[in-house]
């Protein structure tokens, strides 16, 4: 039946008068964006940070709200809004959602950009067997080794610093994990893991690839105007693939060659029985470890490089280093983890070194999985978060002048440790559930490499031709995980044993 005409326009009228008066949802504020891109050309090319952490201030809010073609953006610029959501709300705010680009370039295999599920747990309950806190202590000799060998290449050439760094970041991770000797110069895994972490830099960078944002992009044909991120992942889907499978069929083919391969994927593949379970099993291996690489040679590479950039800019906090170092220890020997609990001054310089060298400014993106508010903000499913760690260790109130390197800021008056303290490894490892899985191996690759390096350095500035001093610049490049620019250096033995000690050390683990 027919509905006559006046209640027709009594019925379109009051759905308008609804839609007029109804709530519209409450925002936290932001800066305006353009229409249906939104926000996406606000942001600058490098160091969003510092502008995420700008737009707070100006805002006044420690939450701030973004579009990008449509997508809610909100980025969190305070211990407090990051701890209430990210850490205390984490069973909603812990999805990675769907990254087109993450699936094209292959990333998708990596865990850590799977949802909460099955899927995740499975693969994080194998990396936390292996690299956590109750199985770290039995890679530390392999960390104490490959630190001999820097010791020793610094002896050897010094001026080559950064590129002996480099390869302890990498032949640490790929040994422990893999069994694999890496090369000194030019290994291919460790250049196809670089290659790998470009492509990862730039997938995962709020606003760096439209299609995160407007999926139906990813039906265009490779050839058409606007698909270049197509041939981008093309290329890049080559090195991600290369380096979860790479390392893995080296260890298959190794233990089919009868070889001893006692790495943690070696010993797992070993013990697993030929049932109907074992391709699943190695699914979850391949997958738990194929990427360690990425996440941990970033960390340990870039704050290395920071320690020392620190120990040539305050002398006295090196200074203090070697005192407690030859107090504790003497000169008979070299650190070893066995000394970190008589150590906290050297604990404190790691600390300050993770929060001053900050490697990844921005967290991982997370996706909200279920409508939320938050102090009277209206915050939809499906949007996606970024905790702003920058801001958070940059915080006056929590750290006094945090441009500078104080580590006494984790002491005492007494010197020991201040459990008050605040802790920067509570940001600058991710937040809530996705706080990085691997961060107990990157802060005893840390300590260990600090310990060693006080214990058999004075770590100096570099002078030219005529004698002045070259000041490092301090500046640091500019992506998902940062690294200071290169800077010259002196690496000058601390005293004439240090130099047989290190020769001492290497021979015997060469020898084992």
């Amino acid at each position: 039946m027919d509905i006559p005409v006046p209640y027709a326009f009594i019925v379109v009228g009051a759905l308008v008068l609804f839609f007029r008066l109804r709530k519209k949802p409450r925002f936290p504020p932001g800066p305006k964006g353009l229409p249906i891109v939104g926000n996406a050309l606000d942001l600058p090319k490098a160091r969003e940070w510092l502008t995420y952490a700008k737009w707070s201030r100006e805002c006044g809010s420690d939450i701030i709200h973004l579009r990008f073609f449509g997508t809610h953006v909100f980025v969190l610029n305070s211990v407090k809004v990051v701890n209430e959501l990210m850490v205390k709300r984490s069973a909603i705010y812990s999805d990675r959602g769907e990254w087109p680009m993450v699936k094209l370039t292959g990333w998708q295999r990596n865990f850590t950009f799977v949802d909460l599920g099955d899927h995740w747990k499975a693969r994080a309950r194998m990396f936390q067997q292996n690299l956590g806190t109750s199985t770290i202590s039995r890679h530390r000799p392999k960390l104490v080794e490959g630190n001999r060998k820097l010791l020793l290449n610094l002896l050897l050439s010094p001026d080559d610093f950064m590129k002996h760094i480099r390869y302890l970041s990498g032949s640490s991770i790929l040994g422990i994990i893999y069994g694999i000797e890496v090369q000194q110069d030019h290994d291919p895994f460790v250049e196809t893991a670089e290659k790998a972490l470009q492509c990862l830099a730039a997938v995962i960078n709020a606003g760096s690839y439209a299609v995160n944002y407007v999926p139906i992009l990813r039906f265009l044909p490779t050839w058409a105007p606007g698909a270049q991120f197509k041939r981008d992942a093309a290329e890049w889907y080559k090195y991600v693939t290369a380096l979860i499978d790479g390392p893995y069929t080296y260890v298959k083919k190794s233990l089919a060659n009868g070889e001893n391969n006692t790495s943690i994927v070696g010993t797992l593949l070993q013990e697993l029985s030929d049932d109907e379970k074992r391709s699943e099993q190695e699914d979850i291996i391949r997958e738990a470890f194929g990427t360690a690489y990425t996440g941990g040679v970033d960390t340990t590479y870039s704050s290395v490089n920071s320690f020392i950039l620190a120990m040539l800019k305050y002398p006295d906090v090196q200074r203090k280093a070697q005192e407690e170092l030859d107090r504790v220890i003497g000169r008979d020997r070299l650190p070893s983890f066995d000394d970190r609990d008589a150590l906290p001054y050297i604990t404190a310089i790691v600390k300050e070194t993770l929060r001053w060298g900050l490697v990844a400014p921005l967290a991982a993106p997370h996706q909200l999985r279920v409508d939320d508010e938050y102090e009277g903000y209206f915050l939809p499913a499906g949007s996606v978060i970024i905790g702003n760690a920058w801001v958070i260790l940059n915080d006056e109130k929590r750290y006094p002048h945090p441009e500078s390197f104080i580590p006494e800021r984790y002491l005492t008056t007494d010197g020991t440790l201040d459990s008050s303290a605040p802790d920067p490894t509570e940001a600058c490892f991710g937040f809530g559930r996705r706080m990085c899985l691997g961060r107990y191996f990157a802060f005893d690759s840390l300590w260990i490499a600090v310990a060693s390096l006080a214990a058999a350095f004075h770590m100096e500035k570099a002078v030219d031709e005529s004698g002045s001093v070259i000041e490092p610049s301090g500046e640091y490049t500019s992506g998902t995980a940062c690294y200071p620019l290169p800077f010259k250096a002196v690496f000058r033995p601390r005293h004439e044993g240090v130099v047989a000690l290190i020769k001492a050390d290497v021979s015997e683990s060469d020898s084992l």
